[in-house]
Parts: structure tokens; C-alpha cells; sequence
């Protein structure tokens, strides 16, 4: 019993070093700016070797996106598990509403929800972390597209549907994002009631015709604003 428990123990103590490291990096990050902060600074606040921090990470870029590649890979596998006869913008809104509400818990087992966000904002402002953080989205997107193509049985290389709903969707949770940064509440419940107040927009935003006739404003789908589903559906299949 307990040779079978030492990998585990070993596993549980090499996870809580990576995450001492991830936080004291995003830490040191936001306070002093991802430029000026260096490794042996990191390495520092943990009381670790340079060798151990790069037993983890190959630089401090890697670091610095660690939590959000781990939203990511949340993301990816609730898309995954979406029920295979729901059309691909429904299956992509569901899987981002579902994650929001367990991938706090997984954030906060790292990190601060609140120094998360304020990592973003540092990606935001840091042309090198931005420029890294684009070409991460390009492939992010890229992956989602062709995981929409093979659900729907259509091939991704002829067929431009999975990459145009996934450039729509994505272009949506860009800026929700951004007015999440923007805001002052940076809970979790604040990002899942913007992303579903932006996504609702989708459909009305896609009509032929802005105009209305009844003194609403442009883009109301509806009475309430929201649109239909039916109006984003017939968009993308």
C-alpha cells in the first residue's frame, strides 16, 4: 500500500510546485510587469532552482498563459461532450455557458479569479504576450473548426462553414472578454452573464434588416432583444 501510494504523492507535490510557480509568476507579472520580471525572480519567491521552474516551463511566456491554456483545454472538452445533433453554434454556445460554470473552481485551485483577470489584462497591454496570445487563438479557433467539421460530417479543407462559425463565435467571446476587463466585477457569474447577453446578439446581429418598425432599437431580433435561435441556426447550417 504504500509503494502504491508514493506516485501519487509525488504527482500531488509536483502539481502544487507548478502551481506555486504559476501564481508567483502572474503575481510578479502584474505587479512589476512581464518584461522586467525575471525567472530568477519567480524561482525566488518559491524557494525553487531555476532548473526546477524550467523542469515546468520552457520560459516565462509559458507560464504566463498556464491557466488560460487549462481554460482552453476545459473548453475543448465540453465541446467535445456536447450532444451530437445540436446545431455547431448552439453545441459551441452551451460548451462555453457549461465550462463557465465548473472552470472557476478549476482557476481558483491555482489561482485567484481576480489575478487571473488582471493577467489578462496584462496579455492585453504586453505587445509580446499579445502577439503570443493571438497566434494561441489562431490555433485554438483552428482546432475548434475541425472538431465542428468532423461532428457535422464535412470536411473542414472544402467546406468554409466550420471556420466561419467558429470566426463568429470567437470574434464574440473576444469582446466579451474585453468588456469583462473592462468592468469592475471580475467573478465568474459576471463573464457567464456576459457572455450569454453577447451571444444572445448573435441572431439579431446576423438579420438582413436592422430597421425596425415599431420605435425598437437596430439589432432587436425580437421583443426582448435576445433574437431567436432560429435566426442564428439559419446562418449556419
Amino acid at each position: 500500500m504504500e509503494t502504491a501510494s508514493r506516485p501519487g504523492l509525488r504527482e500531488r507535490k509536483k502539481q502544487r510546485t507548478r502551481d506555486a510557480l504559476v501564481r508567483a509568476a502572474l503575481e510578479l507579472f502584474t505587479a512589476n510587469g512581464y518584461e522586467r520580471t525575471t525567472v530568477d525572480e519567480i524561482v525566488e519567491a518559491v524557494d525553487v532552482s531555476q532548473r526546477t521552474f524550467f523542469r515546468y516551463f520552457a520560459g516565462k511566456e509559458e507560464a504566463a498563459f498556464a491557466v488560460q491554456e487549462m481554460t482552453e483545454s476545459h473548453f475543448l472538452d465540453a465541446v467535445h461532450r456536447r450532444p451530437p445533433h445540436e446545431p455547431p453554434l448552439e453545441a459551441l454556445r452551451q460548451a462555453v455557458l457549461a465550462n463557465w460554470d465548473t472552470v472557476g473552481e478549476a482557476i481558483e485551485s491555482v489561482v485567484p479569479i481576480e489575478l487571473h483577470m488582471r493577467t489578462f489584462q496584462l496579455i492585453e497591454s504586453t505587445p509580446a504576450l499579445l502577439a503570443a496570445h493571438l497566434c494561441r487563438q489562431e490555433g485554438l479557433e483552428e482546432e475548434l473548426a475541425r472538431t465542428i467539421a468532423e461532428r457535422e460530417g464535412v470536411d473542414v479543407d472544402t467546406d468554409p462553414r466550420p471556420r466561419v462559425a467558429v470566426a463568429l463565435f470567437g470574434g464574440v467571446m473576444r469582446l466579451t472578454a474585453r468588456s469583462w476587463g473592462a468592468g469592475e466585477d471580475f467573478s465568474v457569474a459576471a463573464m457567464r452573464e456576459l457572455t450569454t447577453s453577447y451571444l444572445d446578439q448573435m441572431g439579431p446581429a446576423l438579420a438582413t434588416d436592422w430597421h425596425t418598425h415599431d420605435g425598437g432599437g437596430p439589432g432587436r431580433g425580437d421583443a426582448d432583444g435576445r433574437g431567436t435561435d432560429a435566426g442564428t441556426r439559419g446562418n449556419t447550417e
